[in-house]
């Protein structure tokens, strides 16, 4: 009971945190493309929450943080399947939600929210009801031809146990799937290999991406090889394959190595208790300092607008793609501007959100024409955007 009640403050105070952070963030271009000119279940999602609650921004991300808190239950579901100790759970759950790419995952309107949540009911329902996970493989080549690596995945793991229906239905899906996404594994070396482990170190944290890949290389060369771990495999060597070649978007990859984390909790603690105590420093220290930098990681998402008194150029900010618009729109809102110009495709879609549209009667501009207004944002009194603004006279 004492392990529940810690779980439930764990996600308690992990959605609060989330939800204070909507505040200080504005619709990003992405976000806006998926809720005005995507298709599919995730746009679909989003617009059901937009629609039919006040249209603000936490209409917006609450439909990610629901998907966050369902992920959260679904992987703990799995984690009790590979570690027996409520105390490793906990750990693990912990370290989970400090996860870099999770608290994006977990506020950004991305597929890559909406994937982990399916990713981890497939492996929960295959784990706790065997083949009745297949069914799942239809319905999510329905939602996004994107889960390639997971049917590449089950074929794999068809062959592997001899069970060729399964390999069979694999390579259906993987061929629909590819021949949906549009995949392109042509063309010549471009050197990207170094960049996309970059990406998987940002989204894990460098200590927790290092230790995942070498729990993968242990069960390989151990023959521990269950399903999550074919997965979590396939989905990273066709990532580091495909970027030899070309630019990878990691976010499509990395959520099916989120099913490794409970085999790499599983390799740790055993790894750890089957050492007398002298021995276990190492691990400790090992532990902790992975821990310490997911905390400053997580201050820096939490605590991001402070981090423009430390730079000199505001766009190089990492969250900077996710601020100013509101506030750009808030000041226009108070001069009686409906609708600008802004010159900016990228501008004029997020401004769309808040209640901006588009016509020729203003005109945004980064100098003044005539009689023009500038408008500064500024966070923590520093100041990261500034435009002029300019009412035209016909």
């Amino acid at each position: 009971m004492k392990q529940k009640i810690l779980l439930l403050c764990l996600i308690l105070l992990h959605s609060i945190l989330l939800i204070a952070q909507i505040d200080g963030l504005s619709i990003g271009y992405n976000e806006a493309t998926i809720l005005y000119h995507r298709s599919g279940f995730l746009h679909e999602y989003i617009r059901f929450f937009v629609n039919y609650f006040p249209h603000n921004d936490l209409a917006l991300r609450l439909p990610m943080i629901a998907l966050h808190v369902l992920s959260f239950f679904l992987l703990y579901g799995i984690s009790r399947f590979y570690l027996f100790r409520d105390s490793d759970r906990l750990w693990l759950m912990l370290i989970y939600v400090l996860l870099p790419g999770i608290t994006s995952a977990a506020l950004v309107v991305d597929p890559a929210g909406l994937k982990i949540a399916l990713t981890f009911l497939f492996g929960y329902v295959f784990l706790r009801y065997g083949t009745y996970a297949y069914a799942l493989l239809p319905f999510y080549l329905w939602i996004d031809a994107s889960f390639f690596p997971l049917f590449v995945a089950v074929m794999v793991y068809g062959f592997m146990i001899k069970k060729y229906p399964v390999a069979v239905l694999g390579i259906v899906l993987s061929l629909i799937a590819y021949a949906r996404s549009g995949l392109d594994i042509g063309g010549f070396p471009h050197g990207h290999f170094l960049d996309a482990l970059g990406i998987y170190a940002a989204i894990f944290s460098p200590i927790v991406f290092l230790y995942l890949f070498y729990v993968m290389y242990r069960r390989f060369i151990t023959s521990e090889r269950d399903l999550l771990w074919i997965i979590g495999s396939v989905a990273f060597i066709i990532s580091v394959l495909l970027s030899f070649r070309q630019r990878v978007e990691i976010q499509s990859f990395a959520p099916f190595l989120m099913l490794i984390l409970p085999l790499a909790a599983q390799t740790f603690f055993h790894t750890y208790r089957i050492r007398l105590r002298v021995f276990r420093r190492r691990y400790q220290m090992l532990f902790y300092a992975a821990l310490a930098i997911l905390v400053l990681n997580t201050l820096a998402v939490f605590f991001n607008q402070h981090i423009y008194r430390l730079i000199k150029d505001p766009t190089r900010h990492f969250s900077y793609p996710m601020h100013v618009v509101k506030e750009l729109a808030h000041a226009l809102h108070k001069k009686n501007i409906s609708c600008v110009d802004a010159h900016d495709e990228n501008l004029q879609l997020r401004l769309r959100f808040y209640d901006i549209g588009e016509c020729r009667r203003v005109k945004l501009s980064n100098y003044p024409i005539g009689t023009s207004h500038k408008v500064t944002i500024r966070y923590n009194h520093i100041p990261i955007y500034s435009t002029y603004v300019t009412k035209i006279h016909n």
